[in-house]
């Protein structure tokens, strides 16, 4: 593993996930909503987040950690590993609110400045929806990557403690219990 692409739904512990496995494996660290949110939450034009984007992939090493799926071909494309949270949605609701209390009025370590934690109803639709409206076009996507890939999907919290001891005991091969090695099917 030097490349490795997370996403998942928010809330589904893609930033967390990927600081540890940047410690594991000594990779930087890359978390889209650092460089996407500048302050105030204030989105980057389209045309200067796709350079950012593939600036940040030419690097040999890496741990990318978000979704952004109108780039995610960019990161699919030069990823050697993409681990897939797909979590059930009550999990990821859960995990977003208890994350706004856990950061009210402050700025998450994944985040640019200026961005202070924050809920609406259309993003906390966006999680309920995710896994109706984000999910099944990142199973096809999965499913159509080439076998050299390898796609890692992990259902649960436990999954990912799993896949993190193993990958403790065993070194970067390791598939952890509850991964699949192979893309998952669409549906």
């Amino acid at each position: 593993m030097r490349r490795v692409a997370i996403i998942g739904s928010a809330g589904a512990g893609k930033s967390t996930l990927s600081r540890e496995l940047g410690v594991l494996l000594g990779l930087p660290v890359i978390h889209l909503d650092r460089l996407f949110w500048r302050p105030g939450w204030v989105e980057t034009p389209r045309e200067e987040w796709v350079r950012v984007q593939t600036e940040a992939v030419r690097g040999e090493r890496w741990v990318i950690d978000g979704n952004y799926g109108s780039t995610l071909e960019l990161r699919l494309g030069v990823a050697d590993t993409i681990i897939f949270l797909d979590f059930p949605r009550l999990v990821c609701l859960w995990r977003v609110l208890k994350r706004r209390r856990q950061y009210a009025g402050r700025t998450r370590p994944d985040l640019g400045p200026g961005c202070p934690e924050r809920i609406d109803w259309e993003f906390l639709r966006w999680v309920w929806r995710f896994p109706l409206d984000e999910r099944p076009g990142v199973l096809a996507k999965l499913a159509g990557l080439s076998p050299d890939k390898r796609v890692i999907r992990l259902a649960s919290p436990a999954a990912v403690a799993r896949f993190l001891d193993d990958l403790r005991r065993e070194g970067p091969g390791a598939t952890g219990a509850g991964a699949l090695a192979s893309p998952p099917r669409a549906g």
